[in-house]
């Protein structure tokens, strides 16, 4: 087991907290289209599967670290199949995360200013905030840059309730929702002044439903628990870390995401049928154009994406991060600070990855 001195590290519900904004990104507004192509309870195995694929593999992980005595990624790549082991873990972890940061930058550039412009009325082209570049440069220097510089992943458990609390609301808007859109669904529905017509074999939700569009469901369902490069470090910085105890954070943080993740494809199924959008909040923007609700959502989801690009470069410093903590509640108990270096050495660590992730969202939009 890991055995850390006193009671320094990050509490059970911050871990969760962290270890579920890993999990959940923008791929949760795709899920409700998932649903209409594989039916509900063709969804609920396939995710149930999945969830329960993604806890054994947690467990496979914790147990090699246990049995090896060893707390990262490349040096588990390099007990395993020594050096090479080792280079392709690390290559394959900054390809990942490099990728996925470039990812959510690139959604938050193409998205945010069509979100901003939606509360806004009349001609605001030109404008600085509704510049995409400009913006993702502002957020970058102002919100992900600061907050990779924290010295421990669990600060950033605060960012990441706030982004469960995101995930949560955006739920609750689905569930509500349900209510406010007809069904059948017509194009003209605002014009028609609400006339709702009669029901018909469109608004009967499918259990089963499996044709040529069911074959994209499987990358959306295999990446719907993807946070196993986030396992790691938030391991090390556990309170109290024990193979069990980290064992349950991951089954709750899985147990959690499941709940949004069922509950928000449910209902935006159940609002829209067969005519669901690929990207979920598209649908209401078609159907309920101006809704302050919608819009504030829109917001909620971007500014969720945005508070994972922090976590996601952590994984590129768990070596050595469980000797450094060590040392750090060494240095505590002697009444000593950290040195300065430690810090300069963060910095030096972030900027590459942050720089190569913005520097690839920039590229992949021209």
């Amino acid at each position: 087991e890991l055995h850390r001195e006193g009671s320094s590290g990050v509490s059970f519900g911050f871990s969760v907290f962290n270890l579920m904004n890993a999990i959940m990104g923008s791929g949760i507004l795709g899920l409700a289209y998932v649903m209409a192509n594989t039916g509900i309870l063709g969804f609920s195995f396939l995710l149930l599967i999945v969830a329960l694929l993604a806890s054994y593999s947690v467990h496979l992980l914790l147990s090699m670290c246990i049995q090896t005595a060893v707390t990262s990624y490349e040096d588990l790549g390099l007990f395993a199949f020594g050096l090479p082991g080792k280079v392709v873990v690390a290559g394959t972890i900054i390809i990942q995360n490099v990728g996925a940061m470039s990812s959510y930058l690139l959604i938050i550039k193409t998205e945010l200013p069509a979100a901003i412009s939606e509360f806004l009325t009349g001609d605001y082209s030109g404008s600085w905030y509704l510049d995409g570049q400009t913006l993702l440069i502002i957020i970058c220097v102002g919100i992900v840059f600061p907050l990779a510089l924290l010295p421990k992943i669990g600060f950033l458990g605060y960012t990441s309730s706030l982004s469960f609390f995101f995930m949560v609301f955006f739920a609750l808007v689905i569930i509500i929702k349900k209510w406010s859109i007809p069904c059948p669904l017509t194009l003209n529905y605002l014009k028609e002044c609400f006339q709702i017509p009669n029901a018909t074999d469109d608004c009967k939700p499918k259990l089963f439903h499996f044709s040529k569009e069911s074959a994209y469901a499987i990358p959306t369902m295999a990446f719907s628990f993807l946070c196993h490069t986030s396992i790691l470090p938030i391991y090390c910085e556990l309170q109290s870390p024990s193979k069990k105890r980290m064992q349950n954070v991951t089954n709750t943080a899985i147990a959690l995401s499941f709940l949004i993740y069922f509950i928000s494809a449910l209902f935006g199924y159940l609002t829209f049928y067969d005519k669901v959008e690929s990207e979920l909040l598209q649908g209401y923007s078609k159907y309920l154009p101006h809704d302050v609700v919608v819009m504030t959502v829109k917001l909620c989801i971007l500014f969720a994406v945005l508070l994972t690009v922090p976590l996601i470069h952590f994984p590129e410093e768990t070596p050595g991060r469980c000797a450094q903590r060590r040392d750090h509640v060494r240095t505590q108990r002697e009444g000593s600070h950290l040195p300065v270096k430690e810090q300069g050495l963060r910095g030096n660590q972030t900027c590459p990855y942050l720089g190569l992730g913005l520097l690839a969202s920039k590229t992949v939009s021209k």
